[in-house]
């Protein structure tokens, strides 16, 4: 039975958490594909020689002949033609079965809350140049919610905060609609930016974009002080910015801590315009549920505890949180006559 559903199979459904640092699909309620948002194109052609991981690889080492994109910056498209490119290819990874005919794509896409209607439209068309033909837009911290557990439909108010690798988005969730919500450009590429200006500014060390995500993943944290949960120092391999000498620099947590402290007041501060838009029996709700961190930016070490020790509300770390938009855009996929708010 599957073979013949397989072969004669006229649509697939595909969710679809559009990344600035990783795309994430789903078919069939299961992950199919997880891979960095990067494109490789030949510079002469301009057709695709690796997309994901295999394209990530690539960074920064490549000749002449290749360039990398992340076609993705500040969560919106910035190449049009590398985004499509790589949709192409990430869509293509995602296990089809054999089928006599190509499949009609039914997707429901999640994109930042403070997409414009130019930004939007490019999200769709980009889709449907990858062979998308029924479209559905959900905004993230929607996705999010839905994907943590949460009945957006219910009349009770939840805060989501998703931090991810171009925007932070900040919703407040209620009736199957944001009342609130703040989208502001200062996430994950930010935090690693700020990584590579210290080690430049502090050890006069040149470090690539990939090495500051590194440190980042090893010894990022939003606290001075974590206790006992404390990461070993990260060892550093670079060029002397000056002498270009080769440098080995132990970095600890609480150097990153500190140099990331500017940016985190920025989502502390976003955070709170949010709130002090909230009407006051949804916030009640947000005083006793809590506030939700979803996104890869949730899991910088310390930061439930200084945003909930600045704020004064419960900030918890939803389950998998680089994996909750995902969910919910698949949800979502499941229930499109169900929820009114996807956008065609």
């Amino acid at each position: 039975m599957s073979f013949f559903s397989n072969f004669f199979s006229f649509t697939q459904e595909l969710a679809i958490d559009l990344g600035t640092a990783n795309t994430i699909i789903m078919s069939d309620g299961q992950i199919a594909v997880n891979e960095p948002s990067v494109v490789a194109l030949d510079r002469n052609t301009d057709k695709m020689k690796a997309v994901g991981e295999r394209a990530k690889l690539m960074y920064e080492k490549t000749n002449n002949d290749i360039r990398v994109i992340r076609p993705l910056r500040d969560g919106v498209i910035a190449d049009f033609n590398a985004c499509e490119q790589m949709m192409r290819g990430l869509i293509k990874m995602v296990h089809t079965g054999k089928r006599l005919f190509s499949p009609s794509l039914r997707m429901v896409i999640g994109v930042p809350s403070g997409s414009t209607e130019v930004e939007l439209r490019a999200v769709r068309d980009s889709a449907e140049h990858a062979g998308g033909r029924d479209i559905y837009l959900l905004f993230e911290p929607m996705a999010a919610a839905i994907g943590i557990g949460i009945d957006v439909n219910a009349p009770e108010g939840n805060m989501i905060v998703d931090i991810g690798g171009g925007t932070t988005e900040i919703a407040v969730i209620s009736l199957g609609g944001i009342v609130s919500n703040n989208s502001i450009k200062m996430a994950g590429d930010d935090f690693t930016a700020d990584i590579q200006e210290y080690m430049s500014r502090q050890h006069n060390i040149r470090v690539s974009e990939r090495m500051a995500e590194r440190i980042k993943i090893n010894v990022g944290a939003a606290l001075t002080d974590l206790g006992t949960d404390t990461p070993e120092d990260y060892v550093v391999d670079g060029p002397n910015k000056i002498t270009a000498y080769p440098m080995r620099v132990p970095v600890c947590y609480q150097e990153i801590a500190h140099c990331l402290e500017k940016s985190i007041a920025k989502i502390e501060m976003a955070v709170l315009n949010a709130l002090e838009n909230t009407p006051p029996e949804l916030y009640a709700d947000i005083v006793k549920n809590g506030i939700y961190l979803t996104g890869g930016g949730a899991l910088l070490r310390g930061l439930d505890k200084r945003l909930t020790d600045k704020i004064n509300i419960p900030f918890h770390v939803a389950e998998e949180p680089l994996l909750c938009v995902a969910k919910g855009t698949g949800i979502a996929l499941k229930n499109v006559d169900r929820f009114s708010f996807l956008m065609r």
